[in-house]
């Protein structure tokens, strides 16, 4: 019997070894998973938020002479538009891009949120950005 057990001997020590580390990568999957995909909703947000400012920008004089409705220049849409971003500050958050169609009836605004991986990074994967994007134009009423 103490054959048996001697072939045995240290069968625990590699289970709990592959076991943790099993556990390691699940947590990981968790959590980082879940920042994740908390940094491409968050993006997607403000993303939302930056496009309907942007699009709040509309051309008044423009408006009372043919009304019809139209942004300004994308030079003035594009900067309200990083004014929302800059407003939900964080280094985290920035502007992917921004850009008014070619009618000037609507904006489109990319926004980058960058997130760090807690377990992930330790086997080598830092984290990376998420992009969210959306489109808004001005209602005519």
């Amino acid at each position: 019997m103490s054959s048996r057990l001697a072939g045995e001997r240290g069968s625990m020590s590699v289970f709990t070894v592959l076991f943790s580390v099993v556990v390691f990568l699940l947590a990981g999957l968790l959590v980082d998973g879940g920042a994740a995909i908390n940094a491409r909703l968050r993006a997607a947000d403000v993303a939302e938020q930056a496009a309907r400012a942007g699009a709040d920008t509309i051309d008044v004089d423009h408006l009372r002479a043919t009304g019809q409705t139209r942004l300004l220049d994308e030079g003035q849409v594009c900067a309200r538009a990083d004014e929302v971003i800059a407003a939900h500050g964080g280094d985290d958050v920035s502007t992917g891009a921004c850009a008014v169609e070619q009618e000037q009836t609507a904006v489109t605004v990319t926004v980058k949120v960058s997130w760090t991986a807690f377990f992930l990074g330790a086997i080598g994967f830092p984290g990376t950005e998420m992009e969210g994007t959306a489109t808004a134009g001005p209602e005519a009423r």
